[in-house]
């Protein structure tokens, strides 16, 4: 369920750029019901921006009401889409929001960087280790030095997962960078998951209790 709920704002992106490009006239009406006025060309980006701004709000708010904070990588999300949202309704130009997961990816990988080099925090085994408790039978017992690789590759996973996004925005049309947003960005993704998670498999130790 939390796959699905960090995925909201990009699967409502993908669902608002389709319909306004599938049905313009309605698309444009809405447009100009709220005083806003675009090319129909560029129109169904504008608005799957919108969308996107206003369900990172949503769940930025819904976070805070029921867990109390905010974590700070969905800060950032927010922020860089408020950024690069703004100016891409600004001035009609796609090409901020088509940065932003770039951006987003760049700031994972530094933070992953920064906070095990400066801090001799590893945020990545504290991620795991928390998914893993949830379904795991036995105890995770991981080397230190691991750890360190694992979060040196989920580092240089998001620098080139970012710029496979910069490509794919640059080279191709907006329809195959919206599909690649959703569908092969969020493969990726959960592919490179599922190898970290097999991978850690062989570091699971039975309880001693289950032992006895």
């Amino acid at each position: 369920m939390k796959f699905l709920f960090d995925l909201f704002p990009v699967i409502l992106f993908f669902a608002v750029f389709k319909l306004a490009g599938a049905h313009p006239e309605p698309a444009q009406a809405l447009a100009l019901s709220i005083g806003y006025q675009a090319d129909a060309q560029h129109l169904p980006v504008l608005l799957a921006t919108a969308a996107a701004m206003l369900a990172t709000l949503a769940q930025v708010i819904w976070v805070k009401l029921r867990h109390g904070r905010v974590d700070t990588m969905l800060w950032v999300s927010f922020f860089l889409i408020v950024i690069l949202g703004s100016a891409t309704l600004l001035l009609h130009d796609e090409t901020f929001i088509k940065f932003k997961p770039t951006a987003l990816y760049w700031a994972f990988a530094g933070a992953l960087l920064v906070s095990r080099l400066l801090f001799k925090r590893n945020l990545v085994r504290n991620l795991l280790q928390e998914l893993l408790r949830k379904g795991m039978e036995g105890k995770l017992v991981v080397p230190d030095a691991t750890w360190d690789r694992f979060n040196l590759a989920w580092s240089v996973f998001f620098m080139a997962l970012g710029g496979i996004n910069l490509y794919v925005a640059s080279h191709y049309a907006t329809d195959t960078w919206v599909k690649f947003k959703l569908f092969g960005a969020t493969s990726m993704l959960f592919a490179f998951m599922l190898l970290q998670i097999l991978a850690l498999a062989r570091y699971i130790q039975p309880d001693e209790k289950e032992k006895n």
